[in-house]
């Protein structure tokens, strides 16, 4: 190493790991390497930040020399202090190391209880380098206490890697190496078969002949790691020449091992994870000629994993050196100052293998023996110290513990067996210098070191080394410290702590004193014992705990803390301050309620948490809802709101908050349910509809708007003429629209007024503005008739027969029925008359009814009638006297005469069908024909053909048909043509609706018809259904078909008709169905209300 290189190299500041990392990086034994000559730092760093006092470092080579004694020219020993880090440094300079420097080494870290250590091993014969060692305390997460561990052990600083060995071929360094180099060689690159490989080279330095089969051969020689993969390749001057490859002799075969590849006139053997059964000779054989390598398989290097360590004995003991390598019954060498003990030397040393171990023996020590003892493997070296000596010191009287209070004296005294042996005194292994307080004293036998006035920097361990001697008399100076808290405001006023109620409060409080104090809390001159419910106290060594857990308003008030120790006594006062979110306040009241709004009013809260109220949030919801909503984002300084934008009718609550700088309140208790409700708008149209002797009618509407309150009825009052005092017409409320005043004075004037009333109140009232007068009043009979009674009146037979006629007159006629001038059959006929209209009801209606029917209104000599005439038809009978009268070409003439019924109506007209003799089915030739004759064209030749004719009135096609008795037959001319039999085709198909169902909404009170089209051969038979239930029997509906199309009318349907309405079609070929939905609504006339 160069001079520069040998300076020591400066050590940079490193943080310390977290304390939960340095336990998990604690690593063992340490190899490092440095230069003869040169320079090295071991720097030991230990985390201060829970440490009160300075911790104690010692060094030690081997197991027991401790280096303290050895500071000096080629020892140097330094210690620091970060103020800001916390961090305490420690260094173990060597200046100009020689080999005596190789060994074991080990650093140990105190104070009180609590020990650790780190080893490592030094070998001189690297590059300068500073290792970093660093040591922490660990006093957080451990309820039971602090533990003292190192973090990251030994970590170099600037550390520099070692080369790796380049790789090498040792076939080439023996080739070209003299004999004598040939052990040398064969142990630094781990050759176990020497002799072997001796005499495979010398099979490869024969010269070879040249080859017609071979391009090129294979390389006189191969090195492989142990476990990697090979390739030996040739090329051959055939492309197509066939190839052995030979192992010792031995052909080889194709496996996972050994693959054997041919690219053009390349051949290639691979030997996958090489192992030392593959180092041989190896061949490639075309035909007679040959090709021969060595394959050398190399071994990985043998390290030394557990070094050698220093000893020292008296003469005549036995020494026993030990260290452990990383291979069983590897080979070693072993050296005493350079020079290599060989096993001829079997009388002095012996030499033992145990496994990975090896051992060095010296039975019986002598002075001699004592140097520098180095074991070699081919990958590593490790050097120790052997010492023999060659008398022993007793030491008569050791120095003792001491434990001095301040301003006390304090005195190691030692006494050793030669009274010429000088020492030095060591503090904490650095040199005592004697001083003005400090003596060292020396006499006989007997060594002193006196300290006057002690102080705590005093306090360490203390060392007498005897010079020649590998002796450490060691004692310990404990310092008596009072008792002290150390709190950042002691001596100021008390220290108040503030805490949120329900959270944990912990105070560790620091304190110190030697011996350890005892800690004694109380609160109000009350003790508190270690666990006393929620408050607890907790004791360790450097500092004690004070903890409420869940802290209540009932924990405020002052702590006391009180140590003691025989030293003395100290305290100090904490005041605790429990601070928490505010009580809530009491439920809100709801007062001015209006359509969508309400004022909400509230108290404050019985206790603020101990901080002042910010304000206040106010929530709602509805009052069958679980979620409540919002109604301010900024906080509500004042203690009323007016709530807004509510929905009329909706039942609501509400509830409070209170906030103070801790937080929010638990909310207030909701409020009494309430309604945003108003007053309806007064009822309209308000008239008299009649005035009796001592009765008066009234009559209304609605009102515009009832609002969400709904309508809880109307209130009907009345006031005469002349008077203020409005007087109820009517026993509470009415819900109708009209009233009937009963237990009138006749002829008393009176104005009437109506309110309407809900919840919220009454509306405003609507008047009357002329006052009515009780008494009768005289109206001159008069039919109202409606429209369709002015003209006849049909009905076909069975139908029913409702006729109402309206009236008007008073006192109330008298009413009177005839027909055709004759009074009316009570039995037949139902007549009900009431004071405003009169009803005819038939149930059944007959032919009989038919006829001119007057009704007559008599009041006193005034009277109105009206007639009405009523016209009941039924079908037709066939026609009469049907005659074929002439038959020619393709032609037949028919006549008949009008049926004898007529059904009372009129003949519309005759459907007129013939049908083949043969087939004998009808088709229509007319329809609707208003004459009584007629010529049926178009006949076929040489059938036969028979003909009928229907009669047809408002009530249809008669019954029955006229038909004719002899068939017509239409002769055939010229040549007689005999059809062709034809297969009848089959025209049947299954039912399909062609048009289908709509969903319709409609009015009640107003007929309505569901309508489709369906085909199907033969026709198909129709179903109709209203919610899977079948209408066939209901009187209510009535179906049609016709030409395909199907029609269900619904007569004056209500909303119990609405539903699903299904339409069903079947054959024998198959059936179909289609569905529809209808809604049947009602209109309610505004300002109306039955």
């Amino acid at each position: 190493v160069t001079p520069a290189e040998a300076a020591p190299a400066p050590a940079a500041p490193e943080s310390p790991a977290p304390p939960a990392e340095s336990s998990q990086n604690t690593e063992g034994n340490r190899q490092l390497t440095l230069t003869s000559s040169g320079n090295i730092t071991f720097t030991a760093k230990v985390a201060g930040e829970s440490l009160l006092k300075k911790p104690s470092v010692k060094w030690f080579k081997g197991k027991w020399m401790d280096l303290g004694s050895k500071v000096g020219k080629h020892l140097q020993l330094h210690d620091s202090y970060d103020r800001n880090t916390k961090v305490y440094t420690f260094e173990m300079e060597i200046i100009e190391a020689n080999m005596t420097f190789a060994g074991g080494y080990r650093c140990e870290v105190s104070t009180k209880d609590k020990f650790d250590s780190s080893n490592f091993s030094l070998t001189v014969n690297g590059k300068v380098n500073s290792f970093p060692l660093s040591f922490f305390f660990l006093t957080e997460g451990h309820d039971d206490g602090a533990e003292f561990n190192f973090s990251s052990l030994l970590k170099k600083r600037g550390e520099g890697k070692s080369e790796s060995q380049s790789d090498v071929d040792v076939w080439d360094i023996l080739r070209k190496a003299p004999p004598t180099e040939y052990e040398k060689i064969a142990f630094q690159y781990g050759i176990t078969d020497l002799r072997g490989m001796l005499k495979r080279l010398k099979r490869i330095k024969k010269e070879e002949k040249k080859s017609t089969a071979f391009l090129k051969k294979l390389d006189p020689a191969y090195q492989v790691d142990k476990g990697q993969k090979i390739k030996l390749m040739v090329e051959v001057a055939n492309p197509d020449a066939d190839v052995k490859w030979l192992k010792n002799g031995q052909e080889i075969q194709v496996s996972g091992r050994y693959i054997f590849e041919a690219v053009g006139n390349k051949r290639i053997l691979t030997i996958n994870h090489c192992s030392l059964a593959d180092d041989a000779a190896y061949e490639c054989v075309v035909g007679d000629e040959k090709s021969f390598t060595e394959l050398f398989v190399k071994e990985p290097p043998i390290l030394i994993t557990h070094p050698l360590e220093d000893q020292m004995v008296m003469v005549g003991e036995r020494v026993e050196f030990e260290c452990e390598v990383s291979e069983e019954g590897a080979t070693v060498k072993w050296e005493k100052d350079g020079i290599e003990l060989t096993r001829e030397e079997t009388f002095k040393y012996r030499f033992k293998k145990d496994g990975k171990k090896q051992y060095l023996i010296i039975n019986e020590s002598t002075k001699e023996d004592s140097g520098h003892y180095t074991v070699k493997t081919n990958g590593g070296v490790s050097v120790a110290e052997l010492i023999v000596q060659e008398k022993k010191l007793e030491v008569y009287q050791s120095i003792a513990d001491l434990t001095v209070k301040a301003r006390d004296q304090a005195v190691f005294k030692c006494e050793v067996s030669d009274e010429n042996v000088k020492g030095i005194w060591l503090k904490n292994g650095k040199e005592v210098i004697p001083d003005e307080r400090i003596k060292i004293s020396h006499i006989g036998r007997i060594h002193k070191l006196t300290i006057e006035d002690v102080t705590p920097e005093d306090e360490a361990d203390y060392s007498f080394i005897p010079q020649g001697f590998a002796y450490n008399l060691s004692a310990k100076l404990q310092f008596l410290e009072p008792p002290k808290i150390h709190l950042d405001c002691l001596g100021q006023s008390p220290d108040t702590i503030v805490v949120v109620a329900g959270n944990k409060l912990r105070l560790d409080v620091p304190v110190s004193g030697d011996p350890t104090p005892t800690v004694i809390w109380q609160k109000v001159n009350k003790l508190l014992f270690e666990s006393e419910g929620r408050v607890r106290v907790e004791m360790h060594e450097d500092h004690c705990v004070f903890i409420i857990e869940g802290a209540e308003k009932e924990d405020e008030g002052v702590y006391r803390v009180i140590l003691k120790n025989p030293v003395g006594e100290d305290k100090a006062d904490i005041t605790v301050k429990v601070i928490d979110v505010p009580d809530p306040p009491e439920a809100p009241t709801i007062s001015n309620i209006g359509e969508d709004y309400c004022t909400v009013q509230w108290q404050p809260p019985k206790y603020d948490g101990g901080q002042p109220v910010l304000g206040y949030i106010l929530e709602r919801k509805k009052k069958k809802s679980y979620r409540w909503m919002r109604l301010n984002f900024d906080l509500l300084k004042e203690l009323t709101y007016e709530a807004k934008r509510m929905i009329e009718g909706v039942v609501y609550e509400m509830r409070i908050y209170a906030v103070n700088s801790i937080g929010m309140s638990r909310p207030s208790p909701a409020s009494q349910p309430f309604m945003p409700i108003a007053p309806p708008s007064e009822p309209t149209h308000f008239t008299v509809e009649d005035v009796s002797d001592s009765t008066v009618s009234l009559k209304w509407r609605p009102p515009e708007r009832i609002g969400a309150g709904g309508l809880d009825g109307y209130m009907v009052e009345y006031c005469k003429d002349g008077s203020t005092e409005w007087i109820p017409a009517l026993p509470g409320l009415t819900e109708r629209t009209s009233a009937l005043v009963k237990d009138l004075v006749t002829g008393d004037k009176l104005y009437f007024r109506i309110k309407a009333v809900n919840l919220a109140g009454e509306s405003a009232a609507a008047t009357i503005k002329e006052p009515v007068t009780v008494q009768e009043i005289l109206q001159r009979p008069k039919f109202w008739l409606p429209r369709h009674l002015r003209q006849t009146l049909v009905k076909k037979v069975g139908e029913t027969i409702n006729i109402v006629i309206p009236f008007q007159g008073k006192p109330r006629p008298k009413i009177t029925w005839l027909k055709d001038g004759q009074a009316l059959d009570s039995k037949d006929v139902g007549i009900r008359n009431s004071s405003t209209d009169t009803i005819l009801f038939i149930r059944k209606a007959e032919l009989h009814h038919s006829g001119a029917y007057e009704v007559t209104l008599q009041i006193e000599n005034m009277s109105d009638k009206v007639a009405i005439t009523i016209q009941i038809i039924d079908k037709p009978g066939p026609p009469q006297n049907i005659k074929l009268v002439d038959v020619w070409g393709f032609n037949a003439a028919l006549e008949w005469s009008p049926p004898q019924d007529d059904g009372n109506a009129q003949i519309l007209g005759y459907t007129v069908q013939k049908a083949d003799k043969k087939t004998m089915e009808w088709y229509t030739v007319f329809d609707h024909y208003r004459r009584t004759n007629c010529i049926v064209s178009d006949l076929i030749m040489g059938n036969d053909y028979f003909f009928r004719i229907f009669s047809e009135n408002l009530c249809g096609l008669s019954e029955t048909a006229a038909t004719t008795k002899n068939p017509a037959h239409i002769q055939k001319t010229g040549t007689t043509y005999k059809p062709p039999c034809y297969k009848e085709h089959d025209f049947s198909e299954a039912p399909k609706f062609t048009h289908p169902l709509v969903n319709r909404s409609v009015i009640a009170g107003y007929n309505t018809t569901l309508s489709c089209a369906v085909r199907g051969i033969p026709k198909p038979k129709i179903f109709w259904f209203k919610n899977k239930m079948d209408l066939s029997g209901d009187a209510k509906y009535r179906m049609f078909s016709k030409q395909g199309v199907l029609t269900l009318e619904i007569r004056k349907p209500t909303p119990f008709d609405g539903g699903i309405y299904t339409c069903k079609a079947v054959n024998e070929c198959g059936e179909a169905e289609i569905e529809c939905r209808l809604d049947v609504r009602e209109i309610i006339a505004q300002g109306c209300k039955a």
